[in-house]
């Protein structure tokens, strides 16, 4: 079921497509800022962006901090909405369930899917920049090593290290928002809905983050810790953040994973 999922996944146009707009934004900021020279002031902007205009190499982190806010979240929202809600929705749900394979199996496969699609848009992205921005920001700094956020050197080991880590980070908090969306599939009929909801969520999230109102709620948003893989490139490594980051991802997961499973396990499949 796994294996039928990812081809599903892989020969879909649609992926693709996807996968290619969001990589289109961070490709076409990395054009403009080797042709313009101009970047962001230190401390304004997305993570490391300023930092680019003299080592190329930093701009996958660059990406990571383009893509990650909005654009990957809603790609991960959709693909994961649609995930019971679409063969719901398509009127297959009830024809899959007929063959021996299971509603643990094919929620399993599904998660297994959406992951593959996050997995392969994260490395699609920051592969692509590492080209864009050697090629068009150049790399001097590869022979000398990378400067870290707090002023010292970064071996390339060192570097290509935390930029691992930072994007199995990134992973991760992906892994918490297809949680979401897919407990809102198994509980919808319209992948839309679930979608949408799951942006609504993240939303309301965004904004408590920037109310002093909501500072008793604010360690417990999903999207709070989402941009501390930048302390991955401080040195030494700010641990604390990323910590509680990635607990928190791994409580909202455990949550409502095991909420789609009770709700689609019980769930009364009449299509």
């Amino acid at each position: 079921m796994i294996g039928v999922e990812l081809r599903k996944l892989l020969w879909s146009r649609r992926t693709w497509v996807t996968i290619l707009l969001i990589d289109a934004l961070p490709t076409l900021v990395g054009v403009l800022l080797a042709v313009t020279d101009l970047g962001p002031r230190p401390g304004t902007g997305p993570a490391f962006l300023s930092a680019v205009l003299t080592d190329g190499t930093l701009f996958p982190l660059a990406a990571l901090a383009i893509v990650l806010p909005l654009f990957l979240p809603i790609a991960v929202a959709v693909t994961a909405g649609e995930a019971i809600a679409g063969e719901a929705q398509q009127g297959t749900l009830r024809y899959l369930l007929v063959r021996p394979v299971g509603r643990t199996r094919l929620l399993v496969a599904k998660l297994v899917s959406v992951m593959a699609f996050v997995v392969l848009t994260v490395v699609v992205v920051a592969a692509t920049a590492y080209v864009v921005g050697t090629l068009l920001l150049g790399s001097d700094s590869v022979s000398a090593g990378t400067t870290s956020v707090s002023g010292s050197g970064l071996s390339t080991q060192e570097m290509a290290l935390r930029t691992l880590l930072a994007l199995a980070y990134a992973m991760l908090c992906m892994l918490g928002v297809a949680a979401i969306a897919l407990f809102l599939s198994t509980v919808v009929r319209s992948p839309l809905s679930a979608a949408l909801g799951t942006m609504g969520v993240l939303a309301t999230s965004t904004v408590l983050l920037t109310l002093d109102a909501a500072h008793l709620l604010q360690p417990y948003l999903p999207t709070r810790y989402w941009l501390a893989f930048v302390d991955l490139f401080r040195d030494p490594i700010l641990w604390r953040d990323v910590e509680r980051g990635v607990l928190l991802q791994v409580v909202y997961v455990v949550v409502f994973l095991g909420a789609a499973w009770a709700n689609f396990m019980t769930k009364d499949i009449t299509d």
